[in-house]
C-alpha cells in the first residue's frame, strides 16, 4: 500500500523518538506516532490545515518535502469508535481522540485507519485524462495512524522542495470556521 506524507526537507519522513510534538491521535511523550494520508492532496491538506494557510499568496512560501511510502500489506488498522464530527473537529476534540488511541494501543493495536480531518468530505478526488486533464470522482480522505517507529516502511521523494496546488485551498477543513480568503 502507498500512502503520502510531508515532510520538512531537512529530516526524515518518519519519526523515530518521543520527541514528537503532540497531535490528534498521541499526545506529549507517546510517540513516535507516524500520521500518513491516502492521497498526497491529504498529506498536503494537513499541513495547510495545522499552519492555517488559507490563502494562495501564503503557498509561494511553501517548500517541504512530498513523500510516498510503502507500507506492508500485512500492516492491520483498526477503525476508532468515535463520531465523525470528533475525528474530523478542531483542536478541541483532540484529547478525546487520543484517548481512543491509547485504547487501541493498550489493546495491541499498531494502526488506525480514520477519515482526514483536514479535507472537507470528497476533497480527495484527483485527476484523470480525457479529452484532456479533468477532475476525477470526488472521493473522502483518509489517514493511517501508525504507532512506533518503522524500519520496515520504505519511502521515495515525490517532491523535495515543493507546495501544493493553489485549488487545494477550498477543500480544506480548518481548524478555525471563520475563513480567511
Amino acid at each position: 500500500m502507498i500512502f503520502y506524507r510531508h515532510a520538512d526537507q531537512r529530516f526524515p519522513f518518519l519519526w523515530e523518538s518521543t520527541d514528537q510534538p503532540p497531535a490528534r491521535w498521541h499526545g506529549p511523550g507517546e510517540g513516535p506516532v507516524q500520521y500518513l494520508a491516502d492521497t498526497p492532496d491529504g498529506a498536503w491538506a494537513e499541513f495547510l490545515r495545522h499552519e492555517d494557510i488559507t490563502d494562495e499568496s501564503e503557498l509561494v512560501n511553501v517548500r517541504r518535502a512530498l513523500w510516498a511510502v510503502e507500507v506492508p500489506d500485512g500492516l492491520i488498522a483498526e477503525e476508532p469508535r468515535l463520531a465523525q464530527t470528533v475525528m474530523t473537529g478542531g483542536i478541541e476534540t483532540y484529547e478525546e481522540c487520543r484517548t481512543e488511541a491509547r485504547r487501541l494501543r493498550n489493546n495491541a493495536v499498531r494502526a488506525l485507519r480514520a477519515p482526514s480531518a483536514a479535507l472537507l468530505p470528497g476533497g480527495a478526488g484527483g485527476w484523470k485524462v480525457d479529452g484532456g486533464l479533468q477532475l476525477a470522482a470526488e472521493r473522502d480522505g483518509t489517514v493511517l495512524v501508525v504507532f512506533a517507529a518503522r524500519s520496515d516502511f520504505v519511502g521515495w521523494t515525490a517532491a523535495f522542495a515543493a507546495r501544493p496546488r493553489s485549488d487545494l485551498l477550498v477543500r480544506i477543513r480548518y481548524h478555525s470556521s471563520a475563513r480567511r480568503r
